[in-house]
């Protein structure tokens, strides 16, 4: 048995890595690659089988955000020509909910940029959201920026199913990336909204000049944090942005960043989501032997592939997707 293994059996048993531990996994040697996914493959089949769940994107307000993010094409200081435009009306978010519906996505998700929502934009979104429920079932999130108490429990009770607000980066590494919030504001917005009843979904970019220390760090701290669903973003530079020509990526340490993940959050929905094309390349298909998740079609400025092209590497893979009824049934059991 390879160490890679042994590693897993130890998390299968209920144990925590080791910081060392965790080290190893995104230092290991590239030629060791597919051991270490066969052994991460072992903690997802166990929590999820062979299922995949899969998310969509609608980009409901765009630009228009008063935040510094390094990594933003839609940030007050990106210079990016971008199309900008302020919460759309609710015919909109019901056209993509029907569309996400077709093809059989499991969770929608409502993104609007800002560093926080309105009351006005709150209630156009939960007006939208009640419909959709009501027509389509699906799950819904919705990712808004930082939270108050009362519009958290306005988008619970109108039935959104999870927020997201990701920590983006480990907290040595946040003020690199953005000084017009702090660290504690994105862990304090992840816990308004679990304190609100809404599954938590919280996530990071990687490639954003951080230390594989802080790649390790959090991790540890999205599982500190008890996110359900984890977000792995790698970062897609833009012109424009802080950023911009930030290339330390490549697939084969992308791969070894979702093993770590699964490693340090076995139980936990691992999404491999922006700049998974450009990043991962041809070894996508590799990504889900780790991972039990991803976004399909585009983001929020940045194309992703063809829907058609990610059922068909699922197809290929030999993996499922997880209908609505499934993951509604799955959300409601981790309630």
């Amino acid at each position: 048995m390879n160490q890679w293994m042994e590693l897993a059996d130890r998390v299968l048993d209920g144990q925590e890595l080791t910081n060392t531990e965790a080290l190893s996994i995104i230092e290991s040697p590239d030629d060791e690659i597919l051991p270490l996914l066969h052994a991460a493959f072992q903690i997802r089949k166990r929590y999820f089988g062979k299922k995949v769940k899969l998310n969509m994107i609608m980009n409901a307000k765009s630009g228009l955000c008063p935040e510094n993010c390094g990594y933003c094409s839609q940030s007050s200081i990106a210079e990016v020509p971008i199309e900008s435009y302020r919460m759309v009306k609710k015919d909109m978010l019901l056209e993509g909910a029907k569309r996400a519906y077709d093809l059989n996505i499991g969770t929608y998700c409502i993104v609007a940029s800002g560093r926080g929502p309105s009351n006005r934009e709150v209630d156009q979104v939960v007006d939208a959201v009640k419909e959709i429920k009501d027509t389509y079932g699906m799950k819904i999130c919705a990712c808004l920026g930082i939270l108050k108490p009362e519009q958290a429990k306005r988008l619970k009770d109108a039935g959104v199913d999870r927020y997201n607000h990701n920590l983006n980066t480990a907290e040595t590494n946040h003020d690199n990336i953005t000084t017009s919030h702090t660290y504690g504001d994105r862990v304090n917005t992840v816990e308004v909204a679990k304190e609100s009843g809404m599954s938590p979904c919280s996530g990071v970019i990687v490639g954003m000049k951080e230390t594989k220390q802080e790649v390790v760090d959090v991790a540890h701290s999205l599982r500190a944090l008890d996110a359900d669903s984890i977000p792995v973003n790698f970062l897609h530079a833009i012109d424009g942005t802080p950023l911009e020509g930030v290339k330390e990526l490549n697939p084969l340490y992308c791969l070894k960043v979702l093993a770590l993940f699964r490693f340090i959050n076995p139980t936990k929905e691992i999404r491999i989501s922006g700049g998974r094309e450009v990043n991962l390349r041809t070894l996508q298909p590799l990504g889900l032997y780790a991972a039990n998740s991803i976004f399909v079609g585009d983001y929020l400025t940045t194309e992703g592939q063809e829907t058609t092209d990610d059922h068909q590497m699922l197809l290929d893979l030999g993996f499922e997707v997880e209908t609505v009824d499934e993951m509604n049934a799955s959300l409601s059991l981790n309630r």
